[in-house]
């Protein structure tokens, strides 16, 4: 498994993806399961980015059967919206990748229904996101739901206190957050789908330090962040690379439910994909069910 990479995709003919996300690992996702045969819906919220995405693709695999959907991840009407056009529209959903995400806004933001915007759109959107699509997850064939989380999860604590830092927002604190909630929602799934027999095998993965645009879209490309990401780009591996531990958790028969993926080397900021480190607080089952359900309160979407 160390040397996995992309010409170990197995072949994804007839089945059915969707990727959040336009840009960065989103885009390397689409385009290496499309190469590989399957259906690929890229949902985003900027159909002029959308239709760069889709001509890219397109462009590498002529033949691809590859489409954009608007998505806003940070709007739970439009998530709503997307998976009705879905339901309407597939007749079931092999694989979700929970890719999209915001970093690191300088100053505190909300998404249209008030919550942090980071919170929000990594993690709760997600979770709205997976719920309305397990009527079509459950009609996939061996469905997958792939989750992306962070080395950031490692610093992360979920407060319940201050859930939408609303009293003292840090940028990176309220990222950290949202990462590890990303993480605990994808083992407490695998568990929940166990427990329900909805026959969904959930996993999470993580890019280790790579070569996006996440940091200077979030932080800003003044900021040191964006900075260091323009001018010191050489210490970022490309997205191409960060791509493959969550394209292996998507496809490999070895990645198993439950189970954390990511770069192999220098304390998993880059490198062929492995399994991951789960941090201490991830594994604490108490903390997951709470999330779950302040989640589904938050979002009044529900599994079921």
């Amino acid at each position: 498994m160390s040397d996995w990479a992309l010409k170990d995709l197995p072949s994804q003919s007839e089945r059915v993806a969707i990727v959040t996300g336009t840009g960065g690992l989103g885009f390397e996702d689409a385009l290496a399961l499309t190469q590989a045969g399957a259906e690929v819906i890229v949902a985003g919220r900027n159909p002029a980015r959308g239709a760069q995405a889709i001509a890219a693709i397109r462009q590498k695999s002529p033949d691809g059967r590859v489409r954009f959907e608007i998505l806003d991840l940070a709007s739970l009407a439009s998530i709503a919206a997307f998976a009705e056009r879905m339901v309407g529209d597939l007749k079931g959903v092999d694989l979700l990748i929970n890719n999209a995400a915001v970093m690191n806004p300088p100053t505190r933001k909300t998404s249209s229904d008030g919550y942090e915007l980071q919170f929000a759109t990594n993690y709760l959107g997600h979770f709205a996101l997976t719920a309305h699509l397990l009527p079509l997850l459950r009609r996939g064939r061996e469905p997958r739901v792939v989750t992306l989380s962070s080395v950031a999860a490692r610093s992360g604590r979920i407060d319940f206190d201050d859930l939408q830092a609303e009293r003292a927002y840090r940028p990176m604190a309220a990222y950290s957050q949202s990462k590890l909630a990303c993480l605990m929602f994808a083992l407490e799934l695998q568990r929940r789908s166990d427990a329900n027999g909805w026959g969904i095998t959930s996993l999470a993965a993580h890019p280790g330090i790579s070569r996006t645009d996440l940091l200077p879209n979030g932080s800003g490309r003044r900021s040191f962040a964006g900075i260091m990401r323009t001018y010191l780009w050489f210490l970022f591996q490309p997205a191409a690379q960060g791509a493959l531990p969550t394209l292996y958790a998507a496809s490999s028969p070895l990645a198993s439910g439950g189970g954390y993926y990511g770069p192999t080397r220098l304390g998993e900021t880059r490198g062929a994909p492995g399994p991951a480190a789960i941090p201490a607080q991830a594994r604490d089952e108490a903390i997951a069910a709470r999330l779950w359900t302040e989640a589904e309160r938050l979002s009044g979407a529900a599994f079921q």
